[in-house]
């Protein structure tokens, strides 16, 4: 009887130890193999990205994958306004600029609390951007027009610029802007102002915060308890994968949920994998042909022949050739996704008959000109032979000269050539990163002018829009310099580079801003 009662107790022991050991390794029910081919949970994002971050503190940080990290742990005074470059609300509730445009007062929204719990005051945005001034890193510059911040009361906090700079609050939305606990400086080491200890933690109000990185592995974002903001996804993981075969088959076993490092030749071969979506949209780096109008051949002077040589390129057909399909032709030199882009102005299309009357017109005959670039970017060789096949159907000879990058920086600048293949993409949200830089004749060379154009009536246009606050008056002035300029064609407008995203299709509510490249809306974000 005892013998019979022990091998019962045997067998059940058996049974609940297995029982223990299927249930150890069964994934929980939110981490299960659905329909649709994920694996991670519902309430788990899982990034792939391709290489690592650096220093987390917002006062060093200037590279965009470092700052997808930083964007959700910390909060700014304002924000972009979903897809928009307009501005929103953040940390602020309201502001308002004096009428020389040098004071900017913002009120801020009660009840924000860092990741310890305490409040986000006026005494915190002041001491924030008093350390990036005085760490005097990159994101310093940007604020260089800073020379006092004021606080009126607990939620009033005042910056005075030394000049007016409409600009300023579209500065503010990016992560130049980011809010620092100003108990950071409690980890002072050696009057560093906590630049060590942020290297590698966060100490924001935003609605995630670092929980654990695995240098070269992986890097966990978690719930921020203490943030107004509770998102849906409990934790964010980014998995640093640098192949991107790894990354792609990853996705398509619905190990990872977003893929951020396949390159556009192997894109379609996710077109037909069922549960993935490719998100395209158009970015705000262009590339683009300067035309040399000073230096460069007396031919180049002539508006004319300017505008012979814009009308001389098959854009469709450079678009798929280079990029394979994945830019957008350029309308106007705003591009779209910034405020102050315009469809109703002037588009040059391929149009060979049209060039050659033009070449005729200006008595431009037997044409020769030489196209420089350099080998910083990949794709520019085809990109100039492209271009030197169109130009050739319209009687123009064009000479390649491929040189180093350093090289092609110092040419440029001094105007040692006809045509230069260039590319462009604006530090912040306004029309001022491209039409001022591109087109005051204060800006000849590298500083942004870089074909050297000159137009007196565009310059009183441009700098009447820098010295106004008022959105829509900027616009409409912007609006008469893009009439001018398009019409004098100081350069080829090619295409907007898409941006390119493969993502499960169960993942939603991301919305690609332009101004915040790979950096993702999480608190928006479910699936």
């Amino acid at each position: 009887m005892r013998k019979n009662w022990f091998n019962f107790l045997m067998i059940a022991l058996v049974f609940l130890l297995a029982a223990c050991q299927e249930n150890a390794n069964a994934p929980a029910k939110e981490d299960a193999t659905t329909n649709e081919g994920t694996q991670s949970g519902s309430d788990q994002l899982v990034v792939a990205i391709p290489a690592d971050v650096t220093s987390l503190d917002p006062a060093i940080t200037m590279d965009n994958t470092t700052w997808k990290v930083v964007y959700n742990v910390y909060q700014r005074l304002v924000d972009y306004d979903g897809a928009t470059t307009n501005i929103k609300p953040g940390l602020a509730k309201e502001w308002e600029v004096s009428e020389d445009g040098k004071t900017w007062t913002f009120y801020l929204e009660e009840g924000h609390k860092f990741s310890d719990g305490t409040p986000v005051d006026a005494e915190a945005v002041k001491a924030s951007f008093e350390r990036t001034l005085k760490i005097n890193q990159g994101p310093a510059s940007v604020f260089s027009m800073v020379s006092e911040i004021v606080v009126e009361d607990p939620l009033t906090v005042k910056f005075i610029l030394s000049e007016p700079f409409p600009p300023f609050l579209s500065t503010l939305a990016a992560n130049y802007g980011n809010i620092v606990n100003p108990k950071v400086m409690e980890q002072d080491q050696n009057g560093d102002l906590g630049q060590n200890y942020l290297a590698s933690a966060t100490m924001g109000s935003g609605p995630y915060k670092l929980t654990e990185w695995k240098k070269g592995e992986s890097i966990t974002l978690e719930v921020n308890e203490h943030s107004k903001i509770q998102p849906h996804f409990k934790k964010v993981l980014f998995r640093i994968i640098n192949d991107p075969s790894v990354q792609r088959m990853q996705l398509e076993k619905g190990e990872i949920d977003i893929a951020e490092g396949i390159p556009v030749d192997q894109i379609h071969t996710l077109e037909n994998v069922e549960h993935v979506t490719i998100l395209q949209e158009p970015s705000l780096l262009v590339d683009y042909v300067y035309i040399n109008t000073k230096n460069g051949n007396p031919a180049l002077q002539d508006k004319r022949v300017r505008q012979a040589l814009n009308y001389a390129i098959d854009y469709e057909s450079l678009i798929s050739g280079v990029q394979l399909g994945f830019a957008t032709q350029m309308h106007g030199p705003i591009p779209e996704g910034l405020w102050g882009h315009d469809k109703s102005v002037k588009q040059y299309n391929h149009d060979v008959e049209k060039a050659k009357q033009l070449l005729q017109e200006a008595g431009a005959e037997n044409l020769e000109l030489t196209l420089l670039y350099s080998d910083n970017k990949s794709w520019w060789e085809s990109e100039a032979i492209t271009i030197q096949a169109n130009l050739a159907e319209i009687g123009v000879k064009v000479n390649l000269n491929k040189v180093a990058y350093a090289t092609s920086r110092e040419m440029m600048d001094k105007g040692e050539f006809d045509l230069m293949l260039g590319v462009w993409s604006p530090d912040f949200g306004d029309p001022y990163m491209f039409m001022n830089y591109w087109f005051d004749s204060e800006n000849h060379g590298l500083a942004g002018n870089r074909a050297f154009y000159t137009n007196p009536q565009v310059d009183k246009l441009l700098r009447e829009a820098v010295a106004k606050n008022n959105q829509e008056v900027r616009h409409n002035l912007y609006k008469q310099v893009q009439d001018i300029v398009l019409e004098d064609a100081p350069y080829i407008l090619l295409y907007q580079k898409d941006f390119i995203l493969p993502m499960n299709k169960r993942v939603k509510g991301f919305v690609y801003n332009p101004m915040l490249e790979g950096q993702y809306n999480l608190h928006e974000m479910s699936k």
